[in-house]
């Protein structure tokens, strides 16, 4: 699938990947709790992103990428806390 904006292609990107993460982690290592966490928040940061592209004012575009920020920050956190599980 091709996307004709960077961010939308790259969030997307991220999410499939983020999927495959999951799928090893419950499949291969049997964890369910952390990968259930980084599976929430890695793929919500680009629905927040498409999400933000029909947003009904520019506060609301700035506020649904704003929380999409905040998503890829708790990504980056329980990929931190895993590496150290």
């Amino acid at each position: 699938m091709k996307i004709n904006n960077i961010i939308k292609q790259k969030s997307f990107d991220f999410a499939v990947r983020i999927v495959k993460l999951n799928q090893y982690l419950t499949n291969d290592k049997k964890e369910f709790v952390l990968s259930k966490q980084i599976l929430r928040s890695g793929t919500s940061v680009g629905a927040m992103i498409r999400e933000s592209e029909h947003a009904q004012s520019k506060a609301d575009f700035i506020h649904k990428l704003s929380v999409a920020q905040k998503e890829i920050n708790e990504t980056i956190y329980w990929l931190e806390l895993f590496s150290r599980h």
